[in-house]
Order: C-alpha cells, then sequence, then structure tokens
C-alpha cells in the first residue's frame, strides 16, 4: 500500500510543479476526491490564499445530489466554484487534477467549471 501511495505523490508534485511553472500568474483550481465527497478551491499561490472553495459537504449541495461521491455531485461543485470564482473576480485558471485521472468526477468537475465560464 505504501507503494501505491508513494506513486501517488510522486505524480501529485509532478503535475504541480508543471502547473506553477505554465500557470504565469493565474490562481490555480484544485481538486481533492476522497471516496463519499468531492473538494475544489481556486488557490492563488502568489498571495497563498484560497480564492474560492466548494465541496459537497456544504448545505445548499448536501441534499441536492443523492451521494457526495457521484459525477452528478462533482457536476454541482464544479458549477458552484466556477460561480464563487467568477464573483470574486477570476476569470482563468490553470487545471490541478492532484494526481489524479482526467476521467469520472474529476473530469465532470473541471468540465461544469468550463461551462459556468471559468477559462482553462
Amino acid at each position: 500500500m505504501a507503494e501505491t501511495r508513494e506513486l501517488f505523490e510522486r505524480r501529485r508534485w509532478r503535475i504541480r510543479r508543471r502547473l506553477v511553472a505554465a500557470a504565469k500568474d493565474r490562481p490555480r483550481l484544485s481538486v481533492f476526491r476522497s471516496n463519499k465527497h468531492i473538494y475544489a478551491q481556486v488557490i492563488d499561490d502568489r498571495a497563498g490564499r484560497t480564492v474560492a472553495s466548494a465541496s459537497t459537504l456544504e448545505a445548499e449541495l448536501k441534499g441536492a445530489a443523492a451521494s457526495g461521491a457521484d459525477v452528478d455531485a462533482a457536476q454541482q461543485v464544479g458549477k458552484l466554484v466556477a460561480e464563487r470564482a467568477l464573483a470574486a473576480g477570476v476569470t482563468t485558471v490553470v487545471f490541478d487534477r492532484g494526481g489524479y485521472r482526467y476521467h469520472g468526477r474529476v473530469k465532470a468537475l473541471a468540465d461544469a467549471a468550463r461551462e459556468a465560464g471559468l477559462g482553462f
């Protein structure tokens, strides 16, 4: 099990290193998924602060989806984080998939954020 976690961490840092180099003053849309929930944050790495965030634990999303760990919930989180980022004045970001494969819930979150007007 430790080997799998070590490989995941290597992949995560490799992705992060490339994103920071390519960011050019754009905030980072970071995704974390657990077995029960999905979380997204728009992070300004230069200032070291979170600009916007959303997760399936929030009251407005908790009852909307059957589960916090399905594609529908990820779409709702993506839409909500994009709306909050746009309200904070962020229009373009770099997408940090955090070592996860770009499919399923991660892809659904990214597509919903794009549809809501966030550029990446």
